[in-house]
């Protein structure tokens, strides 16, 4: 298995109820391992481990487009 990290970038605004739910939603996809964003420093960056043999990139930014719809994803 392998494993990538992706950084997304959401809106700075975005509730800390939002945050919290949208990181369980994710650790509950198959293929991610972390996902967890820095409430206190960084509340509008969400780090994101996974296994890019089980769920792509696009499919997890997907994803969080689904709670903030101009999220967009960073290259690490």
């Amino acid at each position: 298995m392998s494993m990538a990290d992706m950084l997304i970038h959401v809106h700075p605004e975005l509730d800390v109820l939002a945050r919290t739910n949208l990181e369980r939603r994710l650790m509950e996809c198959m293929g991610v391992d972390c996902a967890e964003f820095n409430h206190h420093a960084r509340p509008h960056a969400l780090i994101v481990k996974y296994d890019p043999d089980t769920v792509e990139g696009m499919e997890i930014l997907g994803m969080v487009r689904n709670v903030d719809p101009v999220a967009t994803r960073v290259g690490l």
